[in-house]
């Protein structure tokens, strides 16, 4: 690690909190160039449209960098077909369980904290390759895991690197996708998340079918459940190589006074026609940021910036609707209301299908709608999923394993949940990605991102938590009508409060903190 203190935040993601080096304090000031941009040339910029070599050079290097998204889905749904042979072969209990799926999502909390720090320090590049090292560990240490504490351990250990990834893979993006792209682009994030959950789901099953059922050994003397954990090597290491491979974020190059390859990279992945001037403007904002620190979120709203609590609310409410209760435990979930194993598996790879599917209608549509659009639209389509599926799992009948939806009610479950994913995927999965790293201010991006990421991830860790001991002793209808209640709130919410930031620039939202959602 360096001894000098970190450099400042990067726009968009970045954690950290430092103050201005002293190299930043004698770079040029480039401040009056900036400064007498009018409006009309700033939004020419904003719109650059790059040409076709230079979009396919940036989606090259945006889907290398999303293989971090893809790590994130696949240790958040590889556990969901190894869970019941988990709770079987250590004899745990209901709570015990959520809390062995969910601690990995503390080591998510954690790495997601110093990430943003340490690549300003080390470069993306770096972090991202650290971030795939911790992955590969962990994959080979759950697999193996001879004890529960072991295998604690070692989900902690991958959570970290996920969280690396989950913070530094949107941060590269956003840096270096041009403006008129940059939604889309971000949103390839949440799609490689939805391709990772299938390929966890779906190597899950086969592995389960090959050696018929988890708990079975399988290869080399080793379960079923444990060769889930250890295939989590293959992308991991295909994350590293490509992190190698790629160029460096332009605003990293441009903290560490790099600004002739930082112009480069601009002009032949994000085809800025006048780098220089881009160049110019990230450097007065890397200025302003260096000045970033938790005053900056301060306000009158209880002690934050409103704009801050938005963020914060888009973040909780985002797991609050129970997402990660669908792709953590749906092999357990249908199991436990009559489907067979074979069943759960195939349903959980279907939905997972389906997950994917839709991601692709926010990349299409989140540049051109806009994003508060999108948010309503979400906020209706999953209450009533969830609605639909709260009513269906009022009518299980039975008690213990000996349990079961009888016709129509199964399918009514399946058909809510499934509704639910629809609407999330298209919408709330991806698209609050996008709003937290496009809407908080210069001065306090920086802060507001690591204080809304950690929400998010807190938000996570209690639903995962409490949904196995929720589910055994209140009942799933009450569960999701729970969740319910939180999608019918997200969109009393997102229309009160939250702003668009279509087509903006990452140097041009400092007005949205002061600025009301557009009606």
């Amino acid at each position: 690690m360096p001894k000098r203190p970190p450099p400042p935040a990067c726009p968009g993601h970045g954690l950290s909190r430092s103050g201005p080096s002293p190299d930043a304090l004698r770079s040029p000031q480039p401040a009056a160039t900036v400064s007498t941009l009018d409006l009309a040339q700033r939004e020419r910029h904003a719109m650059t449209q790059p040409s076709h070599p230079h979009a396919a050079r940036v989606i090259a290097v945006t889907i290398a960098a999303a293989v971090g998204g893809f790590l994130f889905g696949f240790d958040s749904s590889v556990i969901n077909g190894a869970v019941d042979s988990i709770q079987d072969h250590f004899a745990l209990g209901s709570f015990v369980t959520g809390f062995t799926v969910a601690i990995a999502l503390l080591g998510c909390a954690a790495g997601a904290g110093f990430a943003g720090r340490l690549a300003d320090s080390w470069g993306r590049k770096r972090v991202m390759v650290l971030g795939a090292v911790l992955f590969i560990a962990s994959s080979i240490g759950s697999g193996l895991a001879f004890s529960l504490w072991d295998l604690m351990l070692w989900r902690v250990i991958g959570g970290l690197g996920i969280g690396i990834a989950s913070v530094i893979a949107p941060t590269y993006i956003s840096e270096i996708a041009p403006a008129a792209y940059r939604g889309a682009l971000a949103s390839m994030q949440q799609l490689a998340i939805t391709v990772g959950i299938f390929a966890a789901l779906l190597s899950d099953a086969l592995l389960q079918n090959a050696a018929g059922g988890p708990a079975n050994i399988l290869w080399w003397g080793h379960e079923a459940w444990r060769w889930m954990f250890l295939v989590g090597v293959i992308p991991a290491a295909c994350y590293g190589v490509l992190a190698m491979l790629i160029p460096e974020s332009p605003r990293y190059l441009v903290r560490k006074h790099l600004d002739d390859e930082a112009g480069r990279v601009l002009a032949e992945f994000g085809g800025e026609l006048e780098p220089g001037i881009r160049v110019a403007e990230i450097r007065l904002t890397l200025r302003e940021e260096a000045r970033s620190s938790l005053a900056d979120i301060r306000g009158t709203a209880f002690g934050l910036h409103p704009v801050v609590w938005v963020g914060i609310g888009m973040a909780i409410l985002q797991q609050f609707v129970g997402i990660n209760a669908i792709f953590y435990y749906s092999t357990t979930l249908w199991r436990s209301v009559g489907f067979s194993e074979s069943q759960s598996f195939a349903t959980s790879v279907i939905t997972s299908i389906i997950n994917v599917a839709m991601t692709f209608v926010a990349i299409l549509f989140v540049d051109r709608i806009g994003r508060r659009k999108l948010l309503l639209a979400g906020s209706i389509g999953m209450f009533v999923g969830l609605v639909l599926a709260a009513v269906a799992f009022s009518q299980q009948v039975g008690s213990g394993k000996d349990v079961s939806l009888p016709s129509p009610w199964g399918q009514l479950a399946l058909v809510g949940a499934n509704l639910f994913v629809v609407f999330f995927a298209a919408t709330w999965g991806p698209v609050m990605w996008v709003m937290l790293g496009e809407m908080f201010p210069n001065r306090m991006r920086a802060v507001a991102m690591g204080v809304c990421t950690a929400a998010n991830w807190l938000a996570n860790f209690a639903v995962t938590l409490a949904f196995p001991p929720l589910s055994e002793h209140v009942g799933l209808w009450l569960v999701y009508g729970i969740f319910a209640l939180f999608a019918g709130l997200s969109y009393f919410f997102v229309r009160a409060s939250v702003p668009e930031t279509k087509g903006m620039q990452l140097e041009d939202m400092d007005r949205l903190g002061e600025a009301s959602p557009a009606r």
